[in-house]
């Protein structure tokens, strides 16, 4: 069973027993969150699809840390001018696990 969901202006496939990292969110360590922008919910020949949100769909999930994600370089550079500047961005992600998927 699978499902997709909507958090943090991206979109993620899920199944249960998976670790994702999503945009922050405010809550701590071992906490458990729902997620209710669910858009999908599959297994097999049984697909359900909610327009746009699945009616009473909830995908619980525990955090498992938060952290930061991978350095972006940002490099400006202008030929024949003697110009370049380059700097960087972390982003902050939480890595939460799915638990339960329910319809």
């Amino acid at each position: 069973m699978y499902a997709i969901f909507t958090t943090g202006g991206k979109q993620y496939r899920v199944a249960e027993g998976d670790v994702i990292r999503i945009e922050k969110l405010d809550a701590e360590e071992g906490a458990s969150v729902d997620f209710d922008n669910v858009l999908m919910i599959g297994g097999g020949d049984d697909v359900q699809v909610g327009a746009p949100y699945l009616e009473g769909g909830k995908i619980t999930a525990l955090v498992r840390a938060q952290e930061r994600a991978k350095k972006v370089e940002i490099i400006k550079f202008r030929r024949r001018k003697h110009h370049q500047k380059r700097t960087g961005h972390r982003q902050y992600v939480t890595q939460v696990e799915i638990k339960k998927i329910s319809a």
